[in-house]
């Protein structure tokens, strides 16, 4: 396996071209994609054709620093879903963005946060990142509340793009919470008190 980051329970790797049944399936979970689609499904030929050739571009765009990585328990193997760390399109790469989706059977199990955290500490101890950003809903409190546990701050309210409009709570728009390096540095000696991961 190409690991690219490693926590206590999780490998992250880069996908490859044989990995779009693992994509298509994460996103025909209506659950996974309520606040991403409304529930409904993303195409498989979507997948096959534009979303994982897009991945793999990624990698050679970033030289396989950032983009979008697969994860898997290290206990087991079972894919789990992905983590994104990677910048706009055409924005700096010292600004990028932090995410996840993970499949419903590794909700509540702290993997957002765990693999969330390791990517905050490669992006501002190995890549040179300045800022890491994150959005969601409003209404997405689950994922707020892992934005909250790494120390991001909110920063401000974002309209919600006219394609996810008919997502429920999409009338109450979206979140952008960030946090700069130097904003990491001076929370780590609170979190090694807290006993987590520098």
């Amino acid at each position: 396996m190409d690991t690219y980051l490693e926590t206590e329970r999780l490998a992250l790797r880069r996908f490859t071209a044989d990995d779009a049944d693992l994509l298509i399936e994460l996103d025909s979970d209506p659950a996974v994609m309520r606040y991403l689609t409304g529930g409904r499904p993303t195409a498989p030929e979507l997948v096959r054709e534009r979303h994982l050739p897009n991945i793999l571009a990624g990698y050679e765009k970033w030289g396989g620093d950032l983009g979008l990585f697969a994860a898997h328990e290290k206990d087991g193997g079972a894919f789990i879903g992905w983590f994104i760390l990677r910048p706009e399109s055409n924005g700096p790469l010292d600004e990028v963005e932090l995410g996840y989706r993970l499949r419903q059977a590794a909700w509540g199990r702290g993997y957002a946060t765990e693999g969330s955290r390791a990517l905050l500490g490669k992006a501002f101890t190995e890549l040179g990142v300045r800022m890491v950003w994150a959005e969601t809903m409003t209404v997405n409190h689950g994922s707020r509340n892992i934005m909250e546990k790494l120390d991001m701050t909110l920063a401000n309210a974002i309209p919600i793009p006219s394609d996810m409009e008919m997502i429920e709570g999409a009338e109450h728009g979206g979140v952008r919470y960030e946090i700069t390096k130097e904003q990491w540095e001076q929370q780590k000696p609170v979190r090694e008190r807290r006993g987590g991961p520098a």
